[in-house]
């Protein structure tokens, strides 16, 4: 089948680990090259962001990524793009009218609102990626998504054939939004097991106890936390990975460490290329991965691929990847990540048996072959104008 996958402001080809670049540019690609394995060909649509991005670039063989002009051809952050989205939404809808696809796979509420209105008569599949009433109801008068993102989210959900929900936690939230359980299907995000594995090369690292985070740059995610725990490890060194030396996250977090008299054991390293997450993360002793809210948290699964023990917030999809193979510790409560460090950088034999389990589980349900193979089924309900059934796809 043609499969387009609309990602507007996560451009698959984009470097990970700034504000709006992460794991759904990495999902969206890897989707993407899943799909074309079982013999999809698949577009990914996504908005211009510089001058030199060409019309169309292959990104692997039966996968191109379509560059749609709308607005400046310059880095807009996403919660400023609604202007320039009805300008994205003729685009597509002067391509798919000379070329319609068989089924829409719209990523993040912005492109399902496009997507939507585009597709005339095309199958469209939602995913959100993350959602406007969980973020309202962390970030409060932080959040910066634009007011009507909410009430767009809930009328996605009725309009489109189906909906991915990432997790079980997920499930809930669109329920409660009043989106239909029976149109929603649990499909997790997946993992690259040939990069992320247990053998492999290993980075450089430094004597005593290493403690990894890594992810984008922004206060959600919750390194503060991590920062704080430390304080109660003496001699532990905590690596940070993600965003750049002179965003506005990494100079608190600099600061934050100073403060606390960490700098020497804290070490902010920036955004690492993909090629070099898996030997990174197989140098650390632990990797903790702490948000606020994580609509599915692609780094813990990716070090439990690596046979690498996880500590993890207990939100969102670590419900469901990390319990029963790590730890899970309650949200911004740095103590009671201080004791879960402590429990498993003091017990080697704790850490090979965590490191074992999540390495199996990431096996058994994350790769890539195993999504796609769920999500095409979803593809072809639509297709075929069924309604999709939780109970046979969930995950």
């Amino acid at each position: 089948m043609k499969v387009d996958l609309i990602s507007e402001h996560a451009d698959p080809l984009a470097a990970v680990g700034g504000v709006d670049s992460g794991g759904q540019n990495v999902y969206v690609a890897a989707l993407a090259v899943a799909l074309a394995e079982r013999g999809h060909t698949v577009s990914i649509h996504t908005r211009r962001s510089s001058p030199a991005q060409p019309e169309s670039v292959d990104l692997a063989p039966g996968v191109t990524v379509e560059y749609v002009t709308a607005g400046p051809a310059a880095p807009v952050p996403k919660d400023e793009l609604p202007p320039y989205m009805p300008e994205f939404t003729e685009r597509l809808a002067a391509r798919w009218a000379a070329r319609p696809p068989d089924v829409v796979h719209a990523h993040f509420w912005m492109s399902g609102q496009a997507a939507l209105l585009a597709a005339g008569g095309v199958p469209v599949v939602q995913t959100y990626h993350a959602l406007g009433t969980v973020k309202r109801r962390w970030q409060g008068e932080a959040d910066t998504s634009p007011a009507h993102r909410i009430d767009t989210e809930r009328e996605i959900g009725l309009r489109a054939d189906a909906v991915l929900a990432t997790c079980s936690d997920e499930v809930g939230e669109l329920c409660a939004m009043g989106i239909p359980e029976q149109r929603i299907a649990v499909v997790p995000c997946g993992v690259d097991l040939t990069a992320f594995r247990p053998d492999g090369p290993v980075a450089p690292r430094l004597d005593g106890p290493l403690v990894l985070s890594i992810g984008r740059m922004v206060p959600r995610k919750g390194v503060d936390t991590v920062l704080r725990a430390l304080r109660q490890l003496p001699g532990a060194n905590l690596v940070i990975a993600g965003g750049s030396h002179d965003d506005g996250e990494t100079f608190r977090l600099r600061e934050l460490a100073d403060g606390y008299g960490l700098g020497d054991r804290v070490h902010v390293i920036g955004s690492v290329p993909r090629r070099h997450v898996p030997a990174l993360m197989r140098s650390a002793d632990v990797v903790v991965s702490v948000p606020w809210y994580e609509p599915f948290g692609l780094v813990p699964v990716e070090a439990m691929a690596c046979g690498v023990p996880v500590i993890a917030s207990a939100v969102g999809g670590h419900l469901d990847t990390v319990a029963g193979c790590g730890m899970l510790v309650p949200p911004r409560r740095p103590r009671a990540l201080a004791r879960a460090l402590k429990e498993v950088l003091g017990n080697p034999a704790l850490r090979v048996a965590l490191g074992a389990a999540g390495a199996r589980r990431a096996r058994e349900r994350y790769g890539w072959p195993s999504v796609a193979e769920s999500t095409e089924a979803v593809y072809t309900q639509v297709i075929d104008g069924k309604v999709c059934r939780l109970a046979a796809l969930g995950g």
